[in-house]
């Protein structure tokens, strides 16, 4: 019996790139928040890196469980790439205040941790808005524009 190969347009999301990087900025925004908390770091660097752990978790579920599909109301990849953007922003303001002064050991690698998860961030970002330039129509439609018959 051979195993059954999925096309690409049936993978699951967890066995994508983006599902890779996005999977990836999570495990280092909780890392570098386990550091802050760790280190007594000030109360915003937590607060921020809790809250982009929540987002990100937000939207790995909502690709696991295509949600993004069900709920068409909105534009899902244009919400996610102002996030990947606003979260690199965050991330990079919060580590770079982390290294900045003499502090202890854990904020240091918090704000390193941070730093590697800013650039997931920028990277996701990427991933995403190069997905929407070769597919400008979006993932909805069912046929494509040269595919249809003139008359």
């Amino acid at each position: 019996m051979q195993p059954v190969k999925l096309k690409s347009k049936h993978r699951s999301f967890c066995f994508s790139v983006k599902g890779h990087v996005k999977m990836l900025r999570l495990a280092l925004t909780v890392t570098s928040m386990t550091f802050f908390i760790l280190a007594q770091a000030p109360e915003p660097y937590i607060v921020i890196t809790g809250f982009e752990v929540t987002v990100i978790f937000f939207f790995i579920i909502l690709y696991m469980l295509r949600l993004d599909r069900v709920i068409d109301c909105l534009f899902w990849p244009l919400l996610d790439i102002i996030n990947s953007l606003v979260t690199a922003v965050f991330m990079i303001v919060i580590s770079v205040l982390a290294l900045m002064p003499e502090t202890t050991t854990f904020t240091v690698l918090g704000g390193m941790f941070g730093l590697l998860a800013a650039v997931c961030c920028i990277a996701d970002g990427a991933l995403i808005y190069r997905k929407l330039l070769f597919n400008p129509s979006g993932p909805y439609q069912k046929t494509a524009v040269h595919d249809k018959l003139v008359l």
